[in-house]
């Protein structure tokens, strides 16, 4: 079912990747790849399939849980990108790209915490038959 406070949750992780890929235009790590535009691209597909796929539960938790090592390896990509430019990390003018991933991380967190509570709902109730 759609209307689960889970799918609110990937929902918002989505949106951290759309975001992470509108603001992270100008990030260039490795030279010409785009490599936050890659995984942000990813990362929305990965969510998607994640949110319509509310009635398989493990596989639902296993896509979190890929995007959560995702977003995690972005994070420490952006960090990396921070500290090699010019001004250091204290430089008030550099982008927010590393807050979105992380925001993610929260997210899909969070979701993977109320699947699992559906499924241990589900496994009661089963129980009881």
């Amino acid at each position: 079912m759609l209307q689960r406070i889970q799918t609110v949750w990937i929902l918002l992780a989505v949106l951290g990747a759309v975001f992470l890929f509108i603001t992270g235009q100008d990030v260039d790590v490795f030279g010409s790849f785009p490599v936050i535009d890659a995984s942000s691209v990813v990362l929305v597909v990965i969510g998607a399939f994640s949110l319509f796929s509310y009635k398989n539960r493990k596989r639902q938790i296993m896509l979190n849980t890929v995007s959560m090592i995702i977003n995690a390896l972005l994070i420490g990509i952006l960090v990396y990108w921070l500290q090699n430019l010019s001004g250091g990390i204290d430089f008030p003018e550099k982008g927010i790209e590393p807050v979105f991933p992380f925001i993610s991380v929260i997210c899909l967190l969070m979701a993977n915490i109320f699947i699992r509570k559906d499924e241990r709902l589900v496994k009661s109730v089963d129980r009881l038959r």
